[in-house]
């Protein structure tokens, strides 16, 4: 029989000191306090092997929960190369959306250039004869009833919308409240023609029935 420190005995088992205490307060180790230090009793009946099992035990238990971490470790990195590449697509997808977006809004105001391009001409050379100061251009072009506009497929007859009502012979009451709807609609119908202060329609190019 033997006395030897917790430090010496953890080395002797090949354990940890907790390890040494933990058997003492369970009772598979003796221990005795002499000066103050607490010594293990070791002698021949000490279970020396049974403590290497169980340490080896506890590896193997340590090795399954290892393993097991670096299971689920590997199944959480395909979860999250799985949702970076949906992420990616969806972020494409999006891409393409706002591109197919942009091209429809781009055409739109490429047609309200080229409708507003063939009133400019046609006001224009109505005027260059003329030379109008600069400060009554806005005031002429007020008094213009009638742009004829070519169109390469149709032609176009642009007349401003107050001769168009006449033409109706709508009251000036009805005449207002078709007013106030081109006021509210037009800039969103592309039929509806704004130059300075003064509605214009295309009477033959589009349909009016809806507003009048």
């Amino acid at each position: 029989m033997s006395k030897m420190s917790v430090n010496d005995a953890a080395i002797h088992f090949g354990v940890s000191k907790e390890a040494i205490h933990n058997r003492i307060r369970r009772g598979s180790l003796k221990s005795v306090i002499e000066d103050g230090v607490k010594l293990v009793i070791i002698d021949s009946t000490t279970p020396k092997r049974a403590t290497i099992r169980v340490n080896s035990t506890k590896n193997m238990s340590d090795d399954k929960y290892y393993k097991l971490l670096e299971d689920q470790n590997a199944k959480l990195q395909s979860r999250v190369d799985t949702l970076e590449d949906e992420t990616r697509t969806l972020r494409d997808q999006k891409e393409d959306m706002l591109i197919q977006e942009r091209i429809k809004i781009e055409n739109i105001y490429k047609e309200k250039d080229e409708q507003l391009k063939n009133i400019l001409s046609s006001i224009s050379s109505k005027f260059m004869l003329n030379a109008p100061q600069e400060e009554h251009l806005e005031a002429e072009i007020e008094s213009v009833d009638v742009i004829p506009v070519e169109d390469k497929k149709t032609k176009s007859k642009v007349i401003s919308l107050k001769k168009y009502l006449k033409k109706l012979n709508l009251s000036e009451k009805k005449q207002e409240k078709i007013k106030k709807k081109f006021d509210k609609l037009y800039k969103k119908d592309e039929r509806i023609i704004l130059y300075g202060k003064k509605y214009y329609v295309d009477i033959k190019k589009f349909s009016y029935s809806d507003l009048i």
